[in-house]
């Protein structure tokens, strides 16, 4: 619609500037040829017609015989009598004779009949009048300076008028003809021109729903072909790059959807923009779009302060949230106003919980192995000191009393060799086929003796046909050897230990039960951590160092079992180990 108004307009314009260069090139056209006339008439090119008036003007009856010549010159002048004429006026531009008929009175005087009046000769032009003049003063021949009378033309532009409105019907005509081209033309070429537009801006908005996969047919190889063609490789390209932004935008959604990391993005204003799941865990709060920094971080390091910070700088930070210690990392990820900050949250309540157990276990180590060596130097400095004056049995006393504390010491060193082996993957399992209530049965023969002396009665009931199970015997035989040990030992004398097997749901199970000490409530969730013992004096005089139920423990867990203590009615200590029955996967 745009291109067909502005070629109607064009077309318009074009034919109103020509209409109006016609009009007046045919006005100026006729007023030229006028005066031209009239100049070959009166002045150089015709010599003798201007003295010829004057004489005759000289003569009594001059202004007939001057009529007398304008009227055998007529041809010469252009009268028509019609739309030219002919005056002739006195000196002082009074009407005295004219060819025109109908006038009767005294013509209007015009600036060429003054200049006349005054010895010039009127011939200017106005174009912009409806009438055409032309007058001359015939002068006296004896006296040039005396105007006898006054030749006068006037055309009242008839004949231009009626060529002018002849001109404006056939220009309105060629208007017409030409608005109805024009509109042809102007469709015409606005279904070439704009239809390929229509397409590309059709395909522009399917592009902007998505839909990269159409491409436009090439139709020409012109300017708009050549636009097309440019148009379908952006197409192209810009899918493969929203292709290549997306699959790394999936890959960072998955990524900080299941990171263990927490993490928080705010906006300029402080506003919370993004929050993945970890960090709603770690900071125990619900969050939406109208949680703030300061209500999260506020009282640890200002907002201001964040965004102040210059790029790659940060700030670390530490929080409690109940029963964990989170570790902040916060930096803003924009230089830019609209940039913002950027939280990590790290959890690192258990390598808290590592540290303290690190320096507890530091402090057990020390402390088991500074009691055996105090007493054997005590030993030794006191056999030293006596020079042969001690009695042998007391010697002998004594040195059994050292070879004791060294036999403790290099239990604890062998412990302590077997748990690093084990946390350092390097205690590999011996994997035999074997009847699981053997190994019980030939455990349970092991420990007999040892309940008999402590006065107590050892019973071992298994179900029968027990399953063969994969597993490393010796170190199974181990376990059970540390559960029922500690059962007899911490078990009052004349006390009860029923050892008890059987096998559901492809596993095989063993359950120690005792009615001795016990275990209180509080320290049920460490028996297993390495040193840690319920009664610390008991469990020294008994021997023990307070490792054997972490690596009875580390030995379940590389089988795939469980050792776990189990509810028990009465005093005493339940104690049971799970094992599966299918073999371990290498």
């Amino acid at each position: 619609m745009k291109l067909t108004m502005i070629l109607l307009l064009l077309i318009l314009s074009l034919m109103a500037v020509v209409g109006a260069f016609l009009t007046t090139s045919v006005s100026s056209f006729y007023i030229n040829t006028f005066y031209q006339q009239m100049d070959d008439v009166f002045g150089e090119g015709n010599p003798d017609f201007y003295p010829s008036l004057c004489r005759e003007a000289a003569q009594e009856n001059g202004p007939e015989l001057i009529q007398d010549m304008l009227a055998a010159n007529a041809g010469l002048l252009g009268i028509d009598y019609r739309t030219r004429n002919y005056y002739v006026l006195d000196g002082n531009g009074m009407f005295l004779s004219s060819s025109d008929e109908k006038l009767s009175g005294q013509p209007e005087i015009t600036a060429n009949i003054l200049a006349a009046e005054n010895g010039r000769v009127g011939d200017v032009s106005d174009i912009s009048a409806d009438y055409m003049d032309f007058a001359v003063p015939v002068c006296d021949p004896e006296d040039p300076s005396a105007v006898l009378n006054i030749v006068y033309i006037l055309d009242n532009r008839s004949t231009v008028s009626e060529l002018n409105s002849q001109l404006f019907l056939i220009i309105m005509q060629a208007l017409l003809v030409g608005l109805l081209f024009s509109l042809l033309l102007s469709f015409l070429l606005s279904k070439a021109m704009v239809g390929p537009i229509e397409k590309l801006t059709a395909g522009a908005e399917r592009m902007s729903d998505g839909d990269f996969g159409s491409p436009l047919p090439v139709e020409s190889t012109d300017e708009i072909g050549v636009l097309t063609g440019t148009f379908n490789e952006m197409a192209r390209v810009l899918q493969e790059t929203l292709a290549a932004v997306e699959n790394e935008r999936n890959k960072l959604d998955t990524l900080f959807l299941h990171m263990t990391d927490g993490v928080t993005a705010f906006d300029h204003d402080g506003k919370l923009i993004h929050c993945n799941p970890a960090a709603r865990n770690m900071l125990r709060r619900p969050m939406d779009q109208l949680t703030t920094y300061d209500q999260l971080f506020g009282e640890l390091r200002p907002f201001g302060e964040m965004l102040s910070l210059q790029r790659p700088d940060y700030a670390e930070a530490e929080m409690r949230v109940e029963d964990r210690t989170l570790e902040l990392y916060l930096a803003p990820f924009s230089d830019r106003e609209q940039g913002g900050v950027l939280v990590v949250l790290h959890d690192v309540t258990e390598q808290h919980h590592n540290e303290e157990r690190r320096k507890e276990f530091v402090a057990n180590v020390s402390h088991e192995l500074r009691t055996p060596l105090t007493n054997v130097r005590s030993y030794a400095e006191t056999l030293l000191d006596a020079n042969g004056d001690i009695p042998p049995e007391t010697s002998a006393s004594f040195l059994g009393i050292i070879i004791n504390e060294t036999d403790r010491m290099t239990n604890i060193v062998q412990d302590l060799l077997t748990l690093s082996r084990l946390d350092a993957g390097n205690a590999e399992l011996t994997l035999t086929r074997f009847r699981f209530g053997d190994a019980i049965e030939s455990v349970c023969r092991a420990n007999d003796i040892s309940a008999r002396q402590h006065g107590h009665r050892l019973t071992c009931r298994l179900e029968p046909d027990l399953p063969l199970i994969t597993a490393d015997r010796s170190r199974l035989e181990q376990v059970m050897m540390n559960v029922i040990g500690n059962a007899i030992k911490y078990t009052p004398d004349g006390g009860h230990i029923d050892v008890t097997a059987g096998a559901a749901d492809g596993q095989v199970w063993m359950e120690v039960s005792d009615d001795g000490i016990g275990i209180p409530e509080k320290d049920r969730d460490r028996v297993f951590d390495r040193f840690y013992r319920v009664d610390k004096a008991r469990s020294r005089e008994s021997g023990g160092t307070g490792l054997g139920l972490s690596i009875a423990r580390e030995i379940v867990d590389r089988h795939n079992g469980r050792l776990y203590l189990t509810d028990h009615d009465g005093p005493g200590t339940t104690v049971r180990l799970e094992l599966p029955v299918v073999p371990l996967k290498a």
